[in-house]
């Protein structure tokens, strides 16, 4: 006979709230990179490297010098999405030089494990390859260097927080109850680590029906702005769902690159301009108000 649950002490309280800031190493930027940025997502699936290959290109055709650092080292999707399989070189002293790609200064680890051979790496080496990427490479000056995150909250989101100063995190979403549980997730833990949300972009958001021009809401429609405004930080876009988005990232020839005339582009370019925006926002927001005294 099944008898009655009770609930031991301490469970089934609500739900106390986030706890304080965690205490974090002193973190130092990458010298001549003016806004480093992480593209992140809670859950994969949710076209993260699509967004970050295509922001990083729309931010280099407004004139900014950008690099591309893909730190998915599980799945290095950058270089099939930018048409290159380019070995990068390397100096004498052991320093790294980027592939240079759509005008973007770029290094994955696709480029140095071409094939179908997995990467298995407990959290050391992923700590050791993210830590070269980010301080052996030459990136010259750079106005951004975006870097396009595993999805989730692991070993490489935390060496990357560990490791430099994070201008800010774009957090990538789609509209789905399941993405937007795990999009939460991401943000706060930007926030347990003192890491500015620079706002959410809701991706795959809706589909204009080539026959009749009416939207389809496929996965939804309006959540992660929701999700955004719950938590204080602003709705950087929404981006459609288009096939020449998808074949774009498939032929390694992203929309981005077509310019913002570009149809298919247009969402992503208003996405790229929000993100340039809210990082000089935050940007004089930390340098704070100068005193000048004659």
């Amino acid at each position: 006979m099944l008898r009655p649950y009770k609930a031991k002490k301490g469970i089934g309280k609500p739900m106390s709230p986030s706890p304080a800031p965690m205490q974090q190493p002193e973190r130092h930027p990458i010298p001549g990179v003016k806004n480093l940025v992480a593209v992140a997502s809670g859950k994969g699936g949710v076209g993260k490297t699509t967004v970050a290959v295509n922001l990083a290109l729309a931010l280099g055709k407004m004139g900014h010098k950008v690099g591309l650092l893909d730190a998915d080292v599980y799945g290095p999707n950058v270089p099939i999405m930018l048409g290159t399989n380019q070995e990068p070189q390397a100096t004498a002293d052991r320093h790294i030089i980027p592939v240079e790609v759509g005008g973007l200064k770029m290094i994955s680890m696709g480029l140095l494990n071409p094939g179908d051979k997995p990467m298995i790496w407990r959290g050391p080496m992923l700590h050791s390859v993210i830590t070269q990427f980010l301080r052996s490479v030459e990136w010259g000056q750079l106005d951004y260097l975006i870097i396009d995150l595993p999805p989730g909250t692991g070993d490489v989101q935390l060496t990357l927080i560990q490791t430099v100063a994070v201008t800010g995190a774009v957090v990538v979403t789609t509209p789905s109850t399941v993405a937007l549980a795990d999009v939460r997730k991401a943000i706060e833990m930007f926030r347990q680590v003192n890491v500015e949300v620079l706002g959410v972009v809701e991706n795959m958001s809706t589909f204009s029906c080539p026959h009749c021009g009416q939207p389809v809401d496929i996965f939804g429609h309006g959540e992660g702005a929701k999700t955004a405004i719950a938590y204080g930080v602003p709705v950087l876009g929404e981006i459609e769902i288009d096939p020449r988005i998808r074949i774009g990232g498939d032929t390694g020839k992203p929309v981005a690159s077509l310019g913002e005339s570009t149809p298919a582009a247009q969402s992503l370019y208003k996405v790229a301009r929000a993100v340039a925006s809210r990082l000089a926002e935050v940007t004089a927001t930390a340098s704070g108000p100068s005193v000048t005294i004659d």
